[in-house]
């Protein structure tokens, strides 16, 4: 009973961050702030972004484990990707972004291809962590 609540909690903290952030935050500071500016306060956001899909999918994962193995397989893995992104393609992406400021052209396509990259990993975690929430909300009978 108390794991079923933690994984819930953590399930719903997880998807409930990423969903505000995609649509909420993100359009908000972007068409706020001067992008310049923008720009310097996502890239300090984004760490932060990605502790919290760290610490609440690794909470559901071991919250899920005795139960729901495969699910936590699932969040265990949302959480290994996420520390893949914030550990690797997002100082990559930062350095790319840094780059085309500069005047790189070439850094500018290779930046747009690795942060699409980032957004769609972001979606298919979001997907995931969407349909475990709801796997364990609404289990079968």
């Amino acid at each position: 009973m108390i794991l079923s609540a933690l994984s819930l909690l953590s399930l719903a903290l997880l998807l409930g961050g990423m969903v505000f952030f995609a649509a909420v935050v993100a359009p908000l500071v972007f068409t706020r702030l001067p992008a310049d500016q923008a720009g310097r306060f996502i890239r300090q956001l984004f760490p932060v972004y990605y502790l919290w899909l760290i610490a609440t999918a690794g909470l559901a994962a071991l919250a899920l484990a005795p139960a729901r193995p495969a699910d936590a397989l699932a969040m265990a893995l949302v959480a290994a990707l996420t520390l893949w992104l914030r550990q690797g393609l997002m100082p990559r992406i930062n350095r790319l972004s840094d780059a085309a400021q500069a005047g790189d052209a070439a850094a500018r396509p290779r930046f747009d291809r690795a942060h699409r990259l980032s957004v769609l990993l972001n979606l298919a975690q979001m997907l995931v962590a969407a349909a475990v929430l709801l796997r364990q909300a609404w289990p079968p009978p």
